[in-house]
């Protein structure tokens, strides 16, 4: 393709993305294709000759939108808003466009000092302090995975550098509470832990980890001649945004030389207006902090912001130096390579430099305080209507709710099945789609509110499709 051909074919790209996004109302949110009803439209092998992309446009249409589900629709209240604002788009097309692998300074200074400028600006907007350095992971699960390799490597004296886990002595032990996001599991299972040695702490009414049982479990620990090494606080756990009292989890954290990292993945995003950092208050004494600008702020996939407290300590743990990347800048740099597990990496920061710029703090700050406001209407509806039950605080923008009928009344299992029935009702309507869970026993209906196109008529519009689906 020369750059005549795709400059004709990326106009009308850009002109099919900007209709979709005109019509995205009018889709149904979740795609209703059958599995494998995607890949019956597609050849079984590849073209042989060149077909050319003349018909591509007409392609997306017939083949891949009726496979999309639209996390960009006004309706989209499942799991976590994961808004990709078009300012993100343009950005991921100049990204795309130049090209750069952006491992080291020297590969594409730009993409370095971009990163390390506008990285800064979201601390700044956060309100956390300059004893924090940030740097751009492609998701929270990544982050987290660094936090307690970083956590292992700190309380064994880089134990990496020798037998690694096998050579120690006494078992390393990783907390966290029992609503913590599976990603910390998984962190801790492949960072070499052990599930033995995972504690998943018991939570309170308003599903918060409960520190006397985290303080009982520490040393139990100790006790028993295990080595407690790292604890991870959710500020907006994944069910119900539940917040962990971070400020006594940093006491007991110090008190006993634990790691402590802070999962925000989503909540961190709140942050950036200060009427709700006190929901984080002790985050200054974290060692390690995770948020993603992909849900909720703005940025496309994948996007994730992870600061630490000792960027030195983070290098050791995750730099390599072959001769073949030595540049003569070394020293003077930072080479980014070092600062998270791939070696290759994209130029994120882009996407993150254009929405601030678009929108500014005020801009921002303006759409997450709309969210929350919507989050306290429904809440507000739900408990004042006969037969409606809020399971857990709102204090984001998710809603937990359920509807008991009274012949139901006490049958968790009917309930169950009735509330689930209830979700299912309103996804295959179209207009909106939410998701489901379990919560110590009950089943929830999850009401996530914040994709960039929702107002308080489509928040209005799905609590009437609720009841209606209730009935």
């Amino acid at each position: 393709m020369d750059p005549n051909e795709f400059r004709r074919l990326g106009h009308e790209l850009v002109d099919w993305v900007a209709d979709y996004r005109e019509r995205i109302a009018d889709y149904p949110v979740m795609s209703r294709v059958e599995p494998g009803e995607i890949e019956a439209l597609l050849p079984a092998a590849p073209p042989r000759q060149a077909e050319g992309l003349a018909d591509i446009a007409a392609d997306l249409e017939r083949i891949v939108l009726p496979g999309i589900t639209h996390w960009n629709h006004p309706g989209w209240f499942a799991y976590f808003p994961s808004n990709t604002d078009l300012s993100s788009v343009l950005a991921d097309l100049v990204a795309a466009g130049l090209g750069p692998q952006c491992m080291s300074w020297q590969t594409s200074p730009a993409a370095t000092e971009v990163e390390n400028v506008v990285i800064d600006w979201l601390r700044q907007m956060l309100g956390l302090s300059v004893a924090f350095s940030g740097v751009i992971q492609d998701s929270a699960s990544t982050a987290t995975f660094c936090a307690l390799l970083c956590a292992r490597e700190r309380t064994t004296g880089f134990g990496q550098n020798r037998g690694g886990l096998q050579a120690e002595q006494a078992p390393l032990v990783v907390y966290a509470s029992d609503q913590a996001h599976s990603s910390i599991p998984k962190a801790a299972l492949l960072a070499g832990f052990g599930a033995e040695h995972l504690r998943l702490i018991e939570t309170d009414e308003a599903h918060a980890l409960r520190l006397d049982l985290l303080d009982a479990a520490i040393r139990a620990d100790l006790a028993a001649g295990r080595r407690p090494c790292a604890v991870v606080a959710a500020i907006g756990s994944t069910a119900t945004t539940a917040v962990d009292p971070l400020a006594g989890i940093a006491g007991l954290a110090a008190e006993h030389g634990l790691w402590l990292h802070v999962d925000a993945a989503m909540a961190g995003v709140a942050m950036i207006c200060p009427e709700y950092r006190p929901l984080w208050e002790g985050v200054e004494a974290a060692d390690s902090l995770v948020l993603n600008p992909h849900k909720w702020l703005g940025t496309g996939f994948d996007l994730s912001a992870y600061f630490v407290h000792d960027p030195e300590h983070l290098v050791r743990v995750m730099s390599t130096d072959p001769s073949y990347l030595r540049t003569a800048q070394d020293g003077r740099v930072r080479n980014l390579r070092d600062w998270g597990i791939p070696l290759g990496r994209r130029f994120r920061a882009l996407k993150l430099w254009f929405l601030i710029r678009e929108y500014g703090v005020a801009g921002l700050q303006e759409r997450i305080r709309r969210d929350m406001d919507n989050a306290q209407w429904l809440a507000a509806q739900v408990g004042a209507e006969p037969g409606w039950e809020l399971l857990a605080p709102v204090q984001l923008q998710t809603v937990c709710l359920r509807h008991v009928p009274p012949a139901l009344a006490g049958d968790e299992e009917a309930l169950a099945d009735h509330n689930r029935a209830v979700a299912e009702r309103i996804n295959l309507g179209g207009r909106a789609y939410l998701t489901s869970a379990e919560l110590k026993g009950r089943q929830i209906v999850r009401v996530s509110i914040g994709a960039q196109a929702t107002e308080r008529a489509d928040v209005a519009a799905l609590w009437d499709d609720l009841r209606a689906a209730a009935t």
